[in-house]
């Protein structure tokens, strides 16, 4: 197994003091990258989309509850699905209260495509008490680019086209033959009752959002997925820890 060297504490400090730098140039190149995501352009939303929730049909607008930002995670839950995705189901799992983004006049919400009674079972499976809405014959997916269909919309996903993704590795993702959905986020601000989608992101976009992968990026062995460096790094057996 490929483990970190072991060195003495002075040698240590001085690698941690030297990516200690190195971290603080990183929180500022993202404090920066924050502030040219908030002076993106924004569009208006101007085309209605029907949704189903809790409450019954609900418009966009609806979806804000009376707040002025709205979170939506596009949770991958095609109609034909007995569940939802594994992975959508674990970025969920580890949302907390949502207390402090009410607090900043922001609501999250779910969306899929899935019937609203599919989404209610699940949900109450899991034990969630976020609003969770279904787009169940809205074009909502579709132009938010989760809902991949070429019969209805031009495939785009991550600002890459199906020719972009075909020239590069590791995409066997999008090499399907039918219609299938992929997750995403997208953010809108309401300014009265006219909303404007200002920003969208994908793959590994929300990734950082989730506590797992930030606790797991702080260790030694990482995330221990196969794309990660150094390689060779996995979870250490106690027969390890015993040389």
């Amino acid at each position: 197994m490929n483990l970190p060297e072991v060195v003495s504490r002075d040698e240590w400090l001085a690698a941690r003091e030297a990516l200690l730098a190195e971290e603080k140039a990183f929180t500022k190149q993202r404090d920066a990258l924050n502030t040219r995501r908030r002076e993106l352009p924004m569009v208006l939303v101007d085309k209605p989309y029907a949704f189903t929730g809790e409450s019954g049909p609900a418009e966009l607008l609806d979806l804000f509850e009376g707040r002025n930002q709205l979170v939506v995670y596009h949770f991958m839950y095609p109609p034909d699905w007995d569940a939802g995705c594994p992975n959508c189901t674990g970025f969920v799992d580890e949302i907390g209260s949502l207390e402090y983004l009410h607090g900043a006049n922001t609501t999250f919400a779910l969306v899929s495509r899935a019937p609203y009674e599919k989404l209610a079972a699940y949900k109450a499976e899991r034990g969630w008490g976020f609003p969770w809405y279904s787009s169940y014959g809205s074009d909502f997916n579709y132009d938010y680019n989760v809902t991949l269909d070429e019969s209805v919309v031009p495939f785009v996903y991550n600002y890459r086209t199906k020719a972009d993704w075909d020239l590069r590795p590791g995409n066997d993702f999008i090499q399907q033959d039918q219609p299938f959905d992929l997750h995403g986020m997208s953010c809108f601000l309401r300014v009265g009752d006219a909303i404007h989608h200002t920003y969208s992101t994908y793959g590994r976009g929300p990734d950082s959002m989730t506590f797992t992968p930030t606790a797991l990026d702080l260790t030694a062995l990482g995330r221990q997925e196969p794309w990660e460096k150094p390689a060779g790094r996995s979870v250490v057996s106690e027969d390890d820890h015993c040389h």
